[in-house]
């Protein structure tokens, strides 16, 4: 069971689960948490990269159970798990404080990701893999009404999860309030936004909310976004999948940012001449 914090700003849940495929295996191995209990492996698994998850395992004194493939299929249903799956103590979620925290080291450049009802578990694996990449220092999920951390997110994420922090709490609005609070823009995404992504000042402190697949950000999140942007589009389809639109917008902030960054140097190497 949960329990709730801070009025309601903070659920805390650890989960039992399972890592499936290389990836997520070797990703959590190289980090260390969470503490893997065992790894099992299918009978007849060619040699390759299962020889460094064997070699990691070792050097951690994990133990490793050669299991049919059928019977690793029959724990992950549907799941793509290449042959391989680890047990791991808990997933918990992070401290809604600590994440905030974490993110304001970065004063100026503070960027976390919240979702607004996200169904899709590929669409949320494949969110958190993106936000890692680029450098996102959280990612904030609700309660109620959206895919959860779970064997299916943790594969399509291919390890990440282990490098982004990821808060669920049980009310998204009064979470963006207390960012608000902190400094923060909270900048929304829609294909009616008013802002182009090209043309939005990426370079402040910011909480990126990012609306589910059918409706996109509810009314409440709306209000209370500083600024609502779009991706323009050259072509004649008008949206993206969530996952995707995430990714084209992380970029640019990302390229926002490394410009400014660049400029700065240069200023620096200016005045020392």
């Amino acid at each position: 069971m949960g329990t709730e914090e801070q009025g309601g700003h903070l659920i805390r849940e650890e989960v039992p689960y399972h890592i499936p495929g290389f990836h997520g295996v070797r990703e959590t191995l190289i980090r260390g948490q969470p503490r893997i209990k065992e790894i099992w492996i299918a009978e007849g698994k060619k040699p390759g990269r299962t020889e460094e998850i064997l070699q990691l395992a070792k050097e951690k004194n994990i133990p490793i159970r050669r299991k049919k493939a059928a019977e690793i299929s029959a724990l992950l249903p549907d799941i793509a798990h290449q042959g391989m799956v680890a047990f791991a103590e808990k997933f918990a979620y992070a401290n809604l404080d600590h994440l905030i925290d974490i993110s304001l080291l970065n004063k100026g450049q503070a960027l976390v990701i919240a979702t607004d009802h996200i169904m899709d578990e590929g669409n949320l694996g494949s969110l958190i893999r993106t936000a890692a990449f680029f450098g996102a220092q959280g990612l904030i999920i609700p309660k109620d009404r959206s895919a959860r951390i779970t064997p299916q997110v943790l594969k399509r994420s291919s390890g990440a999860y282990v490098y982004l922090p990821i808060a669920m709490v049980v009310n998204i609005g009064r979470t963006l309030d207390l960012f608000a609070k902190k400094g923060f823009w909270i900048i929304g995404t829609s294909a009616k936004g008013s802002e182009s992504i090209y043309r939005f000042d990426w370079n402040r402190d910011l909480v990126l909310v990012l609306g589910s697949e059918q409706r996109g950000l509810s009314r409440s999140i709306e209000e209370r976004c500083h600024q609502v942007v779009s991706i323009p589009s050259p072509g004649d389809v008008d949206s993206l999948n969530v996952g995707v639109a995430g990714g084209a917008i992380l970029s640019e902030i990302f390229r926002q940012r490394k410009t400014l960054q660049g400029a700065h140097q240069d200023k620096g190497l200016d005045q020392s001449a």
